[in-house]
């Protein structure tokens, strides 16, 4: 099993529920506030569009970058959060 980050780790220890999206691994407080302004204000509601692209990581990375001013290890980091939050939840 890889490493699990504190943060990864309260996040996958219960369903996602009404978290802000500054909850999942990987988004840094700049991103956020990116993603906040672009409609992306909760952790489900980026779930949502990680599932919008089939749970495609890297479609889901590349959009992270582009789209939303992610670091490369930012969209890594958040596509493992999510991908992993679905294997545990759905």
């Amino acid at each position: 099993m890889d490493h699990m980050s504190p943060r990864l780790r309260a996040f996958l220890s219960e369903p996602i529920g009404e978290k802000d999206v500054a909850w999942v691994d990987g988004i840094s407080r700049e991103l956020a506030i990116n993603l906040v302004t672009k409609g992306f204000n909760k952790a489900y509601i980026l779930l949502g569009q990680f599932l919008l692209m089939h749970k495609n990581e890297a479609e889901f990375q590349k959009w992270l970058i582009c789209c939303c001013g992610a670091t490369e290890h930012e969209a890594q980091e958040s596509s493992h959060c999510l991908k992993e939050w679905c294997s545990c939840f759905l």
